[in-house]
């Protein structure tokens, strides 16, 4: 997996704006959780060949750019949280063990734009 260190706030307008020409997924992760350690390395084994960017968000020393994500897609805190965006929204989210890439595939092509 080739993530994207996702550090700064302004990186969000970033996503959203890239979001119209292919989907950004966010990993939220928390570094002090079992099940997100769990996600992280189901994520680290996939051979990411999508067109989708993704992002990892260590919440544990971003914890503000967490808060703002909730505020700007509209979902819900949670870690470990992976987030889908496209044309600027949230289309999917998912948290916990429930985190699947079957689940996600389905939304990291771009011949749906």
């Amino acid at each position: 997996m080739n993530w994207i260190s996702l550090t700064a706030i302004n990186q969000l307008e970033e996503i959203k704006s890239k979001s119209f020409e292919k989907p950004q997924i966010i990993f939220k992760h928390s570094t002090r959780c079992s099940i997100s350690a769990m996600v992280l390395n189901r994520l680290e084994k996939w051979e990411n060949t999508t067109d989708a960017d993704f992002y990892y968000l260590d919440l544990i020393a971003y914890r503000i750019i967490s808060n703002t994500i909730a505020e700007d897609f509209n979902v819900f805190h949670e870690s470990p949280q992976i987030l889908v965006i496209k044309n600027g929204n949230c289309i999917y989210d998912e948290s916990h063990n429930a985190i699947a890439i079957e689940d996600i595939l389905p939304y990291t092509t771009t011949s749906s734009y």
